[in-house]
């Protein structure tokens, strides 16, 4: 749980010094404890720790300090109360879903969230009588519609990944909480630098650690973020008994980067807007997805929602007359990249290009690739922090060259 001590001070200040008390030795940059087991005092105090009737760890499947650490640092940022730490953002999803839902409950879920959400909520989860209704993302009135008595969880995803479609949170919100529900939100594009869920009515924050929060490409992590009680009386025994915890040294990882959470979040939003603004005008864009653009759809409320900035990603389709054609082409661009990386991850320092039709997304079915808008001439760029000019030289080498093919 986060220390209230730490309740006047600001994000950034936050981000480099919200952390577990420092040991004995007084380090100044956060230890990194790898152990898998505790020492106990006596037998006594093993008993009591063990029953969970005294503070204090056991065994590395219940707690780590260096995770800890992290753990406070990121319920800080959020804003909330108590934070659980897990082995990715997908073991992040599937533990909040275990810990939440039972046969016969309802989900709601926006048709244009993360592929494998998609898959994870509707369809292994319909394998233990959890039903689920996927809906439009911006549509607040398929939301609604879409209730139901035994409707316990509405999850969005906003920014989403990757056509950037923002949903109103407040709004989600006042639906989940009239009926009962709770709201979870998958903030990992905007981050806590540019959006904080809990502060506009979400029950629950999901991330994937494995982008922005480490900022490096470097490990795999996840978490949520919640009410103490949530977290305490839902999370924390279905993560003691199923071992999805996050390790040590990922956690010591993504806990250095946050302390440049905020700064990179920044730098590269304003990287990819000025990248954005390019794509726009070029000729064989047909069109650009981000919400920083004023053409974007939601536009206004991004810009509400996210501390005026659009996030670090940005997908685009080519021009073409047909899905071969698209597909071909998009390929090409992806084809002649020589700086950029053809890389499926986002949130590093470096600028990731993917083809989600045949990666992220492409073990859905091509209906539902096109009901989330998905085609097969969409390119996303995460951008990262290298010079904008490079950037665009880059990808103007598949853009200029696409009439050869």
């Amino acid at each position: 749980m986060a220390d209230s001590s730490w309740q006047h001070l600001r994000r950034e200040t936050l981000a480099v010094r919200a952390a577990v008390p420092r040991s004995q030795y007084g380090e100044n940059s956060e230890a990194l404890y790898l152990t898998s087991g505790y020492v106990q005092p006596d037998a006594a105090t093993s008993a009591r720790r063990f029953g969970g009737e005294e503070d204090g760890y056991t065994y590395g499947r219940s707690g780590n300090p260096t995770v800890t650490s992290f753990e406070q640092r990121l319920a800080a940022l959020e804003g909330a109360e108590a934070c659980m730490a897990t082995a990715s953002g997908m073991s992040a999803i599937m533990l909040m879903c275990f810990s939440l839902l039972k046969a016969g409950d309802h989900v709601i879920i926006s048709q244009s969230m993360f592929g494998s959400t998609l898959k994870l909520i509707g369809s292994e989860f319909g394998r233990f009588g959890v039903e689920t209704s996927i809906v439009p993302q911006t549509d607040l009135a398929a939301w609604q519609a879409a209730i139901r008595p035994s409707t316990r969880l509405l999850f969005a995803e906003t920014p989403t990944n990757p056509l950037g479609e923002v949903c109103d949170i407040a709004a989600l919100a006042a639906l989940a909480h009239n009926v009962g529900a709770l709201l979870a939100v998958d903030n990992c594009f905007a981050t806590p630098a540019l959006q904080r869920p809990i502060e506009l009515g979400a029950d629950i924050v999901m991330h994937s650690g494995t982008k922005y929060l480490d900022g490096q490409g470097r490990v795999m992590a996840g978490a949520l973020c919640a009410r103490e009680q949530l977290v305490v009386e839902k999370f924390l025994p279905v993560q003691k008994n199923s071992g999805m915890v996050l390790s040590p040294f990922n956690a010591w990882v993504v806990l250095k980067g946050l302390e440049t959470l905020d700064l990179r979040m920044q730098a590269q939003s304003a990287l990819t807007l000025e990248l954005a603004q390019w794509l726009e005008a070029h000729p064989a864009v047909a069109r650009v997805y981000y919400p920083g653009l004023a053409s974007h759809p939601q536009h206004e409320l991004a810009m509400r929602q996210m501390n005026g900035l659009g996030g670090a990603v940005l997908s685009f389709d080519v021009k073409a007359s047909s899905s071969e054609q698209a597909r071909a082409r998009a390929f090409h661009v992806l084809d002649q990249l020589q700086v950029l990386s053809l890389c499926t991850n986002l949130g590093d320092t470096k600028t990731l290009c993917t083809h989600p039709a045949s990666t992220s997304h492409g073990k859905l079915t091509e209906a539902q690739r096109q009901a989330a808008g998905i085609g097969q001439g969409l390119v996303r760029v995460a951008v990262g922090l290298e010079h904008p000019q490079d950037v665009q030289d880059d990808l103007a080498r598949g853009l200029n060259t696409l009439d050869t093919l």
